[in-house]
């Protein structure tokens, strides 16, 4: 059997790996858990699957989407503060979805995708970035010296003179010791502060 792909599939798998390549090289750059190679195997295997596909007679494969799902969520982690790897496993089904549009032969779509994705990926993040600043969340894990109520209210009443404001979480007696899980909320200046002056409280073992 003789093996040749036509200058029209070369162009929409080119076109898939350029696209890919440049959605993966903001990943990497950011050191997240899909790179370089993972967003550019994805549109890969979506424009593949879609040329497939079509030469089948079946049209556009939209069970494509259903096989990123499962990559996507395998990015996502929880812990105790959120959830993380929500914006990685949107990049991969975006690229999945300009593999598939490159896969079609629908350049235009593909690459103003692409663009668009990029954008919102750098400049969103600037804003993103802002918006932390001025409010930002940092859960606070707190074991004072001794089991007295009174620490967690003066912490309490500290954080309001630093014009922030907190939730208490969880407070338990532990060894001893009063431990409580507060969420602080404020300007991440302040928050600082806050830090450096629950270094100085003696009353206060950890955080």
């Amino acid at each position: 059997m003789q093996f040749h792909l036509t200058s029209d599939e070369f162009l929409k798998i080119g076109f898939a790996i350029v696209c890919g390549g440049l959605l993966g090289i903001e990943r990497q750059y950011k050191n997240k858990t899909a790179g370089f190679r993972t967003i550019i195997l994805i549109s890969l295997g979506s424009a593949i699957f879609t040329m497939v596909a079509q030469e089948a007679g079946l049209g556009v494969n939209i069970n494509v989407i259903t096989g990123i799902g499962f990559i996507g969520a395998g990015v996502i982690f929880k812990d105790n503060i959120g959830i993380s790897g929500l914006t990685t496993a949107a990049v991969i089904w975006v690229a999945a979805a300009i593999g598939m549009a490159s896969g079609a032969g629908d350049y235009p779509m593909a690459l103003a995708s692409t663009i668009l994705a990029l954008l919102v990926l750098i400049l969103f993040s600037l804003l993103e970035r802002y918006v932390d600043k001025v409010h930002h969340d940092k859960l606070y894990v707190l074991v004072f010296t001794t089991a007295d109520y009174e620490n967690l209210v003066l912490v309490e009443n500290m954080v309001t003179r630093h014009n922030l404001k907190s939730i208490r979480k969880k407070v338990n007696k532990k060894e001893d010791c009063l431990q409580a899980d507060i969420l602080v909320t404020g300007h991440k200046k302040h928050i600082t502060e806050l830090d450096e002056k629950l270094l100085l409280m003696p009353s206060v073992r950890s955080f």
